[in-house]
């Protein structure tokens, strides 16, 4: 059997508050998610579930546990080391597409690329395979002004994939579009899970985590329940460094 794609254990995170308290955002969680699964955390407003993800992104250090990514252990690692991990492993989609404004969606997909020192080239090729594979590619050349707000949200998810990455990270990513254009974001999610994609998706919409085959719940930074709903039906694994299908 192979080892999890993520394996964290006893991970906490802390913060200090105005009032000299501290509040504990994520305590003692332990998870594991296996390769080509999908994964929704859920819970209300100050569960931990968006420090959980930055945890889990290489965002922010824990106080206290133990992580392994891919079979490397990463809570301990240096700031650094910790955005080469991000760049290498890990894809991220947020609630807003974020795009530069006065580049295209090409440019906006291969900027990744760009900060990893990947050739013009190459780095065009495997921008415009990203966008293909979310179905935007007679959108390449398109500012985002240009876009609609689920095209935008595609192109995004395309600039999360160009890197090929191990693990894709998902924060909200519905959370400002209509429910007919967030339908069709959810079910490229399910079209890249088939494909192997491992996702975690953070959200509190109902609707968008029982699309996700496993459901974890946070309540005041611990997880409360942990139920699979779905059996993983992913192709194969899709591996770092593999072509984007």
């Amino acid at each position: 059997m192979s080892e999890p794609l993520v394996r964290a254990v006893g991970l906490g995170k802390r913060y200090a508050t105005g009032g000299g308290s501290t509040v504990y955002a994520v305590s003692d969680v332990s998870l594991s998610i296996e390769q080509g699964d999908f994964v929704a955390i859920v819970g209300r407003s100050g569960s931990g579930k968006s420090t959980l993800m930055s945890l889990l992104g290489l965002l922010e250090k824990p106080d206290s546990g133990h992580y392994e990514l891919n079979g490397r252990e990463v809570a301990s690692l240096d700031e650094d080391e910790r955005a080469s991990a991000r760049s290498q492993q890990i894809g991220f989609v947020f609630q807003m597409s974020s795009l530069l404004a006065r580049s295209s969606a090409v440019e906006n997909v291969g900027l990744p690329l760009t900060y990893a020192g990947i050739k013009p080239a190459e780095r065009h090729s495997r921008a415009h395979a990203a966008l293909d594979r979310v179905g935007l590619s007679g959108r390449v050349g398109h500012w985002p002004h240009q876009l609609s707000g689920g095209e935008q949200q595609r192109v995004a998810i395309a600039r999360a994939l160009v890197n090929n990455p191990a693990l894709i990270l998902a924060d909200e990513p519905t959370g400002a579009l209509d429910s007919k254009t967030a339908d069709e974001i959810l079910s490229l999610f399910d079209d890249l899970n088939r494909g192997g994609r491992t996702i975690v998706v953070v959200t509190h919409a109902l609707e968008v985590a029982r699309r996700a085959a496993r459901c974890v719940t946070l309540n005041d930074g611990r997880i409360v329940d942990d139920t699979r709903v779905k059996t993983v039906t992913s192709i194969s694994a899709q591996p770092a460094g593999d072509s984007i299908r």
